[in-house]
């Protein structure tokens, strides 16, 4: 049987600002602003049988330095837009012992609608992560680049991020990625050019991108993810319009949202069409709310299924 659960209208004012400037609150974006968003997540919470935890928790040490292990290297990197018309910024993560020589899988990792191409760093630290991931052989070695998921010359998270400018620039950033941000990774690493070696993931605003971006292309992608999606998720049925082309494609479809976080049904929405068409999916609702806990733990559980 389903269980109810009454969001709590944490979405003050005071608490608004806080969560926006640790970059966790990415949430219906409409012309209605913060109004709309914070009405979202208000939201009543109705949960089924199957929205439950899948994995064991995260352990406490899976982002703790270690000294007796290869690391790998985070750094910046610069491309030029053809969409936007300038110069952008992302972050990369290159796996240990990385060489030239080799072909490495690629995860495009998308932040949420307060963040930038840093926010994953600043939370999550993953690339220490990784390191201890790949050192353990539980995740393949591949490359990993953290965009500015905001298609537009200012692609600074200032202003009015609840705008309707800002929420246009996140779906602009579909041709940059394409056309421009991918062809230049695949032209500085040594990254694999094979549609069955991409992947895209993300939280929030960039988990709604991810599934627009990547179930809509699955001739690029095959492997995608959304975390906490927010309501710029297209509908299931747009999403996925041929069920049975999206199982040929689709290597992994990984989903996940918090317990607590008003915004549970649109991820629902995606899962439950997965499960009505026989999709294989991953389905993972933690006790969380919609903040950085949820999408570190979901990211570890994440990078151990990729390109396996």
């Amino acid at each position: 049987m389903p269980r109810h659960i009454r969001f709590p209208r944490f979405c003050n004012i005071k608490l608004l600002g806080l969560v926006i400037s640790l970059s966790s609150l990415t949430c219906l974006i409409a012309e209605e602003g913060a109004e709309e968003a914070k009405r979202n997540f208000a939201r009543e919470i109705v949960l089924n049988e199957d929205d439950v935890t899948i994995f064991p928790a995260m352990p406490e040490k899976a982002t703790t330095p270690q000294d007796n292990i290869a690391h790998g290297k985070l750094e910046g990197f610069i491309y030029t837009s053809e969409i936007v018309g300038t110069q952008r910024k992302a972050t990369v993560y290159l796996p240990p012992s990385y060489n030239e020589e080799s072909s490495y899988p690629v995860l495009y990792l998308l932040h949420g609608i307060g963040g930038d191409e840093t926010e994953w760093s600043r939370f999550a630290s993953p690339d220490v992560m990784f390191d201890n991931l790949i050192a353990s052989g539980k995740m393949t070695p591949m490359i990993v680049v953290m965009p500015n998921g905001r298609a537009r010359k200012n692609d600074r998270a200032e202003g009015e991020i609840f705008s309707k400018e800002n929420v246009d620039a996140f779906a602009r950033f579909e041709k940059d990625l394409l056309n421009s941000l991918m062809p230049a990774i695949e032209s500085s690493f040594s990254a694999s050019t094979k549609r069955e070696d991409r992947a895209i993931a993300g939280l929030s605003m960039g988990g709604g991108q991810s599934l627009n971006f990547g179930l809509g292309n699955l001739d690029a992608f095959a492997w995608v993810a959304g975390m906490s999606s927010a309501p710029n998720t297209k509908p299931p049925e747009e999403l996925i319009p041929d069920p049975q082309y999206a199982k040929k494609q689709l290597k992994l479809l990984y989903l996940s949202c918090g317990n607590k976080d008003g915004l549970i049904n649109f991820s629902q929405a995606v899962q439950r069409y997965a499960k009505q068409h026989d999709i294989d999916h991953y389905w993972n609702v933690e006790s969380n709310g919609h903040e950085p806990k949820e999408w570190k733990s979901n990211l570890y559980h994440l990078a151990q299924l990729l390109f396996k």
